[in-house]
């Protein structure tokens, strides 16, 4: 019994390290899988807060951006012992007076070229004949088809939804378009004018001084590179926006400032809003002139001072300091897009570059920030 004994004793305690070290291995699992999925959850109801929300959270976001735009003006005039409520209110006067003297100036030409186009839809039916034929036919192949698989003998009521008329749609807009207008202007006033004073609020009731630092760290690289980036965009825009003003005169295109700042307004939009500039001009161009070849100057002029800004302006002044990566940036803007529509689309990008900045400086998501890079 006693070697019975001595055989047996040393199993179980070779099996009990086995046992030990497995569930070592199987313990970290269970949580790492726990919090993948009430990650993926919290990103989802964020997002259907966001789509729900959206009336509310564009205008905020809007002066969020708004006020690192001009917020290295206002320190300007802060300097200049100017107090912060009144040096916010004259940044906020000058943004939007610019912007009200740009639409009264472009309201005219705008408002002439929509009654023109209604005009100029038969010629440019007739100019893009050879693009539409191929329409009518696959148009009247799908007829056919609806035709063969509803039967002859298929008929049914009709019914008649009426929507709302367009005086009420148009009013709708106006009121939301208002009501946006409205809670920017306020939101940004606030935020030039006690911004610093909520950032160290918040900073204040971080539970440690490291936490604290790494608020100010974040705040300010965000202030920082944003701002700068804004700023930066906003000169090279207004650039292409000259130069394409004085591209349409040199060619003869009609109320040049109109497309100078169209172009300026498309810019803004990476990728989508110059492919969306070249259909613009070239359709424009066929409704101006006569013929053909002059009808594709305007796209191709448009093209070119793209080209330039893109390949030589951008990469000097932006890309060295921040760059974003290219497919996430497109796919950005066909989310927000879907998500917001315009608004959704103008936001797309600063939005991603605010979240590449956050996570350059939040240590576990630095590996996201470096992939956000281009």
């Amino acid at each position: 019994m006693s070697d019975t004994i001595r055989l047996q004793s040393p199993r179980p305690a070779e099996d009990a390290p086995a046992d030990t070290n497995a569930g070592r291995v199987d313990a970290p699992a269970r949580p790492a899988v726990r919090s993948v999925i009430l990650t993926g959850i919290f990103v989802l109801m964020l997002f259907y807060t966001f789509y729900f929300t959206a009336e509310i959270v564009v205008p905020l976001i809007f002066a969020l951006l708004l006020k690192l735009l001009l917020q290295p003006g206002l320190r300007q005039l802060v300097r200049l012992r100017l107090p912060a409520p009144l040096a916010a209110a004259i940044m906020i006067a000058l943004l939007f007076g610019l912007l009200g003297a740009g639409g009264y100036t472009l309201a005219g030409p705008a408002s002439s070229w929509a009654e023109k186009v209604p005009q100029g839809l038969p010629r440019l039916e007739r100019r893009l004949s050879l693009v539409q034929r191929p329409i009518d036919l696959l148009h009247q192949a799908t007829k056919r088809l609806d035709k063969i698989t509803q039967g002859a003998g298929d008929a049914g009521r009709s019914v008649t939804v009426k929507g709302p008329g367009l005086i009420d749609y148009l009013f709708s807009g106006t009121r939301s378009l208002m009501s946006a207008v409205g809670i920017t202007v306020l939101m940004l006033f606030f935020l030039l004018a006690w911004g610093d004073l909520f950032m160290r609020r918040l900073v204040e009731i971080l539970p440690s001084f490291s936490d604290k630092k790494q608020a100010v760290s974040i705040s300010r690289d965000v202030e920082s590179n944003i701002s700068a980036y804004l700023l930066t965009i906003t000169v090279m825009n207004a650039l292409v926006g000259v130069a394409t003003t004085l591209a349409m005169w040199a060619i003869g295109l009609p109320d040049p400032t109109l497309w100078g700042a169209l172009a300026f307004l498309l810019n803004y939009v990476l990728i989508l809003g110059p492919l969306t500039g070249v259909v613009t001009f070239f359709l424009v161009g066929l409704l101006s002139f006569d013929t053909l070849w002059q009808g594709l100057l305007p796209p191709a002029a448009y093209l070119c001072i793209h080209i330039v800004e893109g390949e030589v302006v951008t990469p000097l002044l932006v890309a060295r300091r921040f760059t974003l990566n290219p497919v996430l940036v497109v796919g950005s803007l066909i989310f927000w897009d879907w998500m917001w529509g315009i608004p959704g689309a103008l936001l797309a990008v600063p939005m991603l570059a605010v979240f590449k900045v956050l996570c350059d400086g939040i240590r576990p998501l630095s590996a996201i920030g470096h992939f956000i890079g281009g």
